[in-house]
């Protein structure tokens, strides 16, 4: 966890990253949005640690905007459990149905949070999400890209919100996030950044989302898939440090 981020005078000024001055405009229409950082650092040590470059992302779009309230949550460090695929069981497709319904009126007060993994699981943490992110009227999520695709952390995040999907479609119940806004913004090093980007524009789109252009783009340090530098690492966090102009201190 952190407890200070640090923005030098120039930070909430002048960005360098593209992409970030475009999505706070776009942004700044709203209320309300939560962002949902999907990336993660592990502490080897008591020494202050970088927070991912994902995350820093997200931290300075909230801190530029000057009407839209944002909301940040670290999906990383919440218990969610895989899902469990109850779209396609054998005995049919029951992802999403009335009975699924998580019976908390805390973690659920609208009801519709409809996923069996939430309610056979009373320790998961979903609902985390679910309650802010019913409450926004935009949401967006920053991921690392690993591997030519967004972080595992990402992927089963979008995997237990199946149900979104699933009610409109297979369902043919209401569309409960039809006049929400989603987007997806990552950071890479060399690989397909763009491309994954693209195919989670398409996801949102499936899920029911609205989508705009300005919430979805990636940044990347370079082109070149076979650049694997050691120094080339070192190179591209300086240069990101100085980007996004801000240094992070972490809680005891």
């Amino acid at each position: 966890m952190y407890n200070r981020i640090l923005f030098n005078k120039y930070a909430s000024e002048s960005m360098v990253i593209p992409g970030i001055e475009e999505t706070c405009a776009f942004l700044d229409r709203f209320k309300k949005c939560i962002f949902i950082t999907t990336s993660n650092r592990v502490v080897h040590n008591d020494v202050d640690t970088e927070m991912p470059k994902s995350s820093q992302i997200a931290h300075v779009i909230s801190h530029k905007l000057k009407r839209c309230e944002a909301s940040i949550i670290d999906a990383s460090k919440l218990k969610i459990y895989i899902c469990e695929g109850n779209i396609s069981k054998a005995e049919g497709n029951n992802c999403g149905v009335k009975e699924s319904s998580l019976k908390d009126k805390d973690k659920n007060p609208d009801g519709n949070l409809r996923c069996w993994c939430s309610f056979n699981h009373k320790d998961d943490e979903l609902w985390k999400i679910h309650k802010p992110m019913m409450d926004s009227d935009a949401i967006v999520f920053f991921t690392s890209i690993r591997w030519g695709q967004t972080n595992s952390v990402y992927q089963k995040l979008l995997e237990r919100l199946s149900w979104i999907e699933n009610r409109h479609t297979s369902l043919k119940e209401e569309n409960i996030v039809s006049e929400k806004y989603a987007g997806v913004i990552s950071c890479g090093h060399n690989f397909n950044g763009k491309e994954a980007i693209e195919l989670q524009k398409k996801n949102m789109k499936y899920f029911g989302f609205k989508i705009d252009d300005r919430l979805f783009w990636s940044y990347q340090y370079t082109n070149d898939s076979k650049d694997e530098r050691l120094e080339g690492y070192i190179d591209d966090a300086n240069k990101f440090e100085k980007l996004v102009q801000i240094s992070v201190k972490k809680t005891d």
